[in-house]
């Protein structure tokens, strides 16, 4: 049998199968989407961070570097040819048999990969076929018996094909894998740039052998610029930087020398570069680094910008960098935690700097923490120099807040307002027990008032529960 047959024997079943199969949406492939929205203080502003918090509509301080497996949202048959078009075969286009890599059970019904229903999710009235294994899929009413197609590169390039091979390459025998690398490398670089195709590149690069995964990462010499602008192209060049060796990644991430900035400010690139902070020694990425000097500031305002500023605090071990990256960001702290991208800069900087940095923000912040505590993204910096700072620089920000000055109470100003409740609430969490103390006696003469206010209701809640804590604990 020649090899294009046997690959297309390998890959698809009887279509007395066919009705129980049931091809799953693109999202199936993963369950998020890689370019995540930003949100903050509960208003979407163009990125997201890790978690959130349903009580405040608030996302915490940092971008996640991790890069879940991405997928465009589009339909099963979309005829569009930027995403598959017309020259993506179906199932339906390929030529029966049951393969050596399709290990199916005695029921279809029972498949552990399409169970469920039909195929597109109705029933073709025609392949209403009792299970007969012994079937002759091309002369079975209603099937196309298309036997012309069903090469592996189009396969690659189909929504199902390219979800069953990925799910084979895990599992298959060596030579198996081997017999399919044989006929996907030498369309490795179309695939790489096609909506389901690059998974299937993506899944060789993860469990090829070293030296298919070194073929791999040689289709990428010369092209890893226009990969990392193309929205597929860019997850195959992060799965590779993941897993091929070091010197050939090195040759790899050096094309990107003189482009640096152009991929951060792309929403597909910007994703290449972070990859490339977090997997290739510092050491060999000294031009991407480089490349950000007397830019921080401005970096750490843009929407990408800003996750790969992270990306370089957590990740450069060459200390003399990234102190200059610091010194940047401390100089603009000010101005950084009023801005809906820059407070996140800023709040890495608090959570996981040293201290003394910690100390330069906060005294930054010193004398304005009121005005601050009321303010969309800055009122999350100013929780997080409570929750970070020491106890002198704590006692600071709270005198700062409980401190009465003339006709105006700074702390009923607070509880009232819409962002300024939530670092009266963390005053409440970190603070020690005297200052607890002394700041619930100021609040409960305010109580009745609260309780008419939207956000000092808040504050009511959480006072009671602190008081029912401390009863109880009398108890």
């Amino acid at each position: 049998m020649g090899n294009l047959e046997w690959q297309c024997n390998l890959l698809f079943p009887d279509p007395v199968y066919m009705p129980y199969f049931q091809p799953s949406p693109v999202e199936a492939y993963s369950g998020a989407s890689q370019y995540d929205a930003m949100v903050s203080r509960g208003t979407a502003v163009g990125g997201i961070p890790d978690t959130y918090d349903p009580q405040k509509g608030l996302m915490p301080a940092s971008y996640s570097s991790d890069q879940r497996p991405q997928f465009i949202r589009t339909g099963v048959s979309n005829p569009n040819p930027r995403i598959g078009g017309p020259g993506s075969p179906t199932i339906y286009g390929c030529p029966p048999n049951l393969g050596v890599l399709m290990q199916y059970p005695t029921s279809p019904a029972a498949s552990p990969v399409y169970q469920g229903s039909p195929v597109h999710g109705r029933r073709n009235e025609n392949m209403r076929l009792p299970f007969s294994p012994g079937r002759n899929a091309a002369t079975s009413a209603g099937w196309p018996g298309q036997r012309g197609r069903g090469r592996v590169e189009d396969i690659n390039a189909d929504q199902h094909g390219s979800r069953f091979i990925q799910q084979k390459l895990e599992t298959c025998s060596v030579e198996e894998k081997a017999s399919v690398f044989e006929e996907v490398l030498p369309h490795a670089s179309s695939l790489m740039t096609d909506v389901f195709g690059n998974y299937v590149i993506q899944k060789f690069f993860e469990h090829g052998n070293p030296e298919q995964r070194k073929q791999l990462a040689d289709q990428l010499a010369g092209h890893v610029l226009p990969l990392s602008l193309q929205m597929y192209g860019c997850r195959v060049i992060q799965k590779a930087l993941e897993v091929i060796d070091i010197d050939q990644k090195t040759d790899l991430v050096r094309e990107l020398d003189g482009h640096v900035m152009q991929c951060v400010r792309d929403q597909n690139g910007n994703h290449v570069i972070q990859k490339c902070i977090e997997c290739v020694p510092t050491g060999r990425i000294g031009f991407i680094i480089s490349a950000f000097r007397g830019q921080v500031a401005t970096l750490s305002t843009h929407p990408y910008g800003c996750r790969v500023i992270q990306r370089v605090l957590e990740h450069c071990t060459d200390e003399m960098q990234s102190q200059c990256i610091i010194d940047e960001i401390l100089q603009s702290a000010f101005l950084l935690a009023q801005d809906q991208y820059g407070n996140y800069v800023t709040q890495h900087i608090l959570e996981r700097g040293k201290p003394h940095e910690r100390s330069q923000i906060i005294n930054k912040l010193a004398g304005q923490v009121v005005q601050m505590s009321q303010h969309k993204f800055a009122s999350n910096v100013i929780e997080k120099c409570l929750e970070h700072g020491d106890a002198a620089e704590k006692e600071l920000l709270i005198e700062e807040i409980v401190g009465q000055t003339e006709g105006n109470d700074n702390l009923l100003t607070m509880m009232k307002d819409q962002f300024a409740n939530y670092v009266v609430q963390k005053i409440l969490e970190t603070c020690s027990d005297k200052q607890r103390e002394i700041l619930l006696d100021r609040i409960r003469v305010h109580l009745p008032a609260l309780k008419k206010y939207t956000y000092g209701k808040h504050i009511v809640v959480r006072v009671e529960q602190l008081c029912d804590e401390e009863t109880h604990h009398e108890i």
